[in-house]
């Protein structure tokens, strides 16, 4: 099966790279930044397109990992240059956070065009994307996922079906937001034990032995202690999840006040410029004396 990347950034980037590894025909990547692009190609030793209709000219499977909704829509357009060219009989896997009717809509465009659309969202970082270890959460027809999965594996330590078209997309929205809740109620606990003068490294490990444990205490806990916060999950898409799981309790009328708190943290650090820290970055704003803004918080 030939295969073709959409959105080869950290993510879709070592994602192909890990199906070459594992001997999968990568014949085509596209990205709107065009020398990201031309760099991965000559890595894999495959095309790097102009065109998102010569993507899918290449390939039989597309996988497509952008960044936004807006995004999403641009490269599934009803006209011009668009994945769905000629796209019968092709196969899009789209792993990228969107809200979830957005994959709706891409499912009806896709079958209108004779092809099959599968969401395979990731919860999951670069380093998973790269050994094959990722997360993921499948939404659309069962038989799509059937066709997808053998390719997914390659892909994935856990690979689960979840339902129809939109219904990963709604999982994916409430994992990211969890974990952002809890990434920020991480940062408040930290920055108060650091202005309280304690020591960090045994709060952290009481922590980890007690009811404040988290997944993000593990991942997150001493980068906001060191003050590390290289990207493996931006600020900027932090708030963009947050966001799309408040907008689905705003559709059903449940207000979530935790979840609003965490995403004006993560929209003030946007605001603040710091939107490209890690999602560990909001310790920036809770611990005194940090950022110039928030010494004085309490």
């Amino acid at each position: 099966m030939n295969i073709g990347f959409v959105g080869v950034g950290r993510m879709g980037a070592n994602m192909a790279r890990r199906l070459a590894e594992c001997d999968e025909h990568v014949t085509a990547v596209y990205d709107v930044n065009r020398a990201v692009a031309t760099a991965l190609a000559s890595e894999l030793g495959c095309a790097a397109c102009q065109d998102l209709s010569e993507v899918t000219a290449e390939s039989d499977a597309i996988i497509t990992v952008v960044s936004d909704d807006a995004a999403m829509r641009k490269i599934f357009a009803e006209s011009g240059d668009s994945l769905l060219v000629n796209a019968r009989g092709k196969l899009f896997i789209n792993c990228a956070t969107i809200s979830p009717q957005v994959h709706v809509e891409i499912e009806r465009l896709a079958v209108k065009a004779g092809a099959r659309t599968l969401e395979a969202c990731m919860a999951s970082s670069i380093t998973q994307a790269r050994e094959g270890t990722l997360y993921l959460m499948c939404g659309g027809s069962e038989d799509t996922f059937r066709a997808a999965e053998p390719l997914l594996r390659r892909l994935g330590k856990t690979v689960r079906y979840i339902g129809k078209a939109g219904e990963a997309a709604k999982v994916k929205a409430l994992v990211n937001m969890v974990m952002n809740i809890n990434t920020a109620g991480l940062a408040e606990g930290l920055g108060l034990g650091d202005a309280l003068g304690l020591d960090l490294r045994m709060l952290r490990e009481v922590f980890s032995e007690t009811g404040a444990a988290s997944r993000v205490l593990q991942t997150d806990g001493e980068d906001m202690q060191n003050r590390e916060h290289a990207v493996f999950f931006s600020a900027g898409h932090a708030a963009k999840d947050s966001g799309i799981a408040l907008n689905l309790a705003r559709e059903i009328g449940l207000d979530l006040p935790l979840g609003r708190a965490t995403k004006q943290q993560y929209d003030e650090m946007i605001a603040e410029g710091l939107g490209e820290l890690d999602k560990s970055g909001v310790a920036e704003l809770t611990f005194k004396n940090r950022h110039k803004h928030h010494g004085d918080h309490v």
